[in-house]
């Protein structure tokens, strides 16, 4: 019975979740797909909390870790939180560009602001490019990524690595005299 009452509850809150248009324009009419060990919904804070190897899948986004919390208003999933030795988050925000992919103990991703926190040994990729810290803040909206040392005296400090991007070939300038390619 109350398995039966839970399992309705996910089901009512998987197929109204609409998020906001946070990448790939088709992953918000892709299909959610939640894979755990147990789930508990709380239908008076909008909170179900997932757990044991989760895993949230929907287009391009991937979130996994050892749980998984959404936070729901209405029928909007506001916030997702991870928690894991290390959760995972990887989306690819264009068809143009890599995969994102971020990794630390706490993933705090607001769909309504797009920005997802990362704390606990916090690292960022997209393609050869990495930036980590004891805390990330990556604002998807804006592109931006801010890396935070830990306070600690002898804490880990903020590591970048920019690789230098390609630049377009152009034709070399002809010698004169020379004829210029028609």
């Amino acid at each position: 019975m109350l398995i039966n009452r839970i399992s309705k509850a996910l089901c009512v809150m998987l197929l109204s979740w609409q998020p906001m248009a946070m990448a790939l324009p088709s992953d918000a009419n892709k299909a959610i797909h939640i894979t755990a060990d147990s789930a508990t919904r709380n239908d008076q804070t909008g909170i179900t909390l997932y757990k044991g190897d989760v895993l949230l899948t929907q287009g391009s986004l991937k979130v996994s870790g050892d749980s998984i919390e959404l936070r729901q208003t209405g029928n909007t999933i506001t916030m997702i939180i991870a928690r894991g030795r290390p959760a995972e988050f990887q989306q690819r925000s264009s068809a143009d560009q890599e995969i994102t992919h971020a990794y630390g103990e706490v993933l705090d991703y607001n769909l309504h602001t797009k920005e997802l926190e990362i704390t606990g040994q916090a690292k960022v990729t997209q393609g050869s490019d990495l930036f980590s810290g004891n805390r990330i803040v990556y604002n998807m909206n804006k592109s931006t990524v801010n890396a935070f040392r830990d306070e600690n005296a002898d804490g880990e400090r903020v590591q970048i690595v920019i690789q230098p991007k390609a630049t377009p070939t152009t034709e070399p300038t002809p010698a004169p005299g020379e004829l210029q390619p028609q």
